[in-house]
């Protein structure tokens, strides 16, 4: 009952915004927003997506295939925040200028449409994170519908598992520039050495993992779990890895986490 109550919370919030564009990455909790919110509006939504190098080219074709399977509008532009300096050089609130750009370009995607507003899938548990992009988000009046309804991950994962979305299993996923401990050039060819090794390591079956880059070393993450698994392929991992460009390869005893790049920041 109480799961119930957000779903409908979130459901008048969405008719209530009447038009509005969907920020959408094929995450989690951008797929079952917009799933929800094409349910609810109809034609009055649309969905827009970012092609760029912070994200694979995985996530890029799953956002387009979904859209085509539901019929969805869907408006592709071209993200180039590595031609921000300020960007690349990978300041703590790098997160900040990345989304008050991109969210930029989503507004005007809305206003050419006659669309009103946009959204974006940020969920109850994004608040307990060291996450800079949400003031961009609340300085641009950007909704975000997840969070005004309460809902958590855990909970987007098992409504999107009663509406037959195959995401609610699909491990979380952030941009590639999370990869990077902060003050080190973000570049297009680092951002390839870490998308190379974390697909690598997916198509090995690790479903939940993350390779921190610190300069030429990985940093591998999975879950605690999967340590004698991660273990027992060790020589394949550094062979393919130094292909990628890394010179050295390491395990996190810690495990998989997210946001382990802001853990030093809590400490100052």
């Amino acid at each position: 009952m109480y799961l119930e109550n957000k779903v409908t919370k979130l459901k008048q919030y969405i008719k209530a915004l009447d038009s509005f564009a969907v920020a959408f990455s094929s995450g989690v909790d951008s797929t079952f927003l917009l799933k929800i919110a094409h349910e609810q509006a109809g034609d009055k939504i649309i969905a827009v997506t970012a092609k760029s190098s912070l994200f694979p080219e995985r996530e890029f074709n799953e956002a387009i295939n979904f859209c085509k399977k539901e019929g969805i509008k869907h408006i592709i532009i071209e993200a180039n925040e590595l031609n921000t300096e300020c960007f690349r050089q990978n300041p703590p609130n790098r997160c900040y200028l990345c989304k008050k750009e991109l969210f930029k370009k989503f507004l005007t995607i809305a206003e050419e449409n006659n669309i009103k507003y946009v959204v974006e899938g940020s969920n109850a548990d994004d608040i307990q994170d060291y996450r800079p992009g949400m003031r961009a988000v609340k300085e641009l009046g950007i909704k975000s519908p997840l969070l005004e309804a309460g809902l958590t991950k855990a909970e987007i994962r098992i409504l999107s598992k009663q509406l037959g979305l195959s995401t609610w299993e699909k491990p979380s996923f952030a941009c590639l520039a999370s990869r990077f401990v902060y003050g080190e050039e973000i570049s297009e060819e680092k951002l390839k050495m870490v998308e190379n090794a974390e697909e690598f390591l997916r198509n090995a079956g690790f479903k939940q993992v993350r390779v921190r880059i610190h300069n030429n070393l990985a940093r591998i993450e999975v879950m605690p779990e999967e340590f004698e698994k991660l273990l027992q392929i060790r020589e394949k991992i550094i062979s393919e890895f130094k292909t990628y460009g890394f010179n050295y390869i390491t395990m996190d005893l810690t495990g998989y986490r997210t946001g382990s790049m802001n853990e030093p920041l809590k400490l100052q």
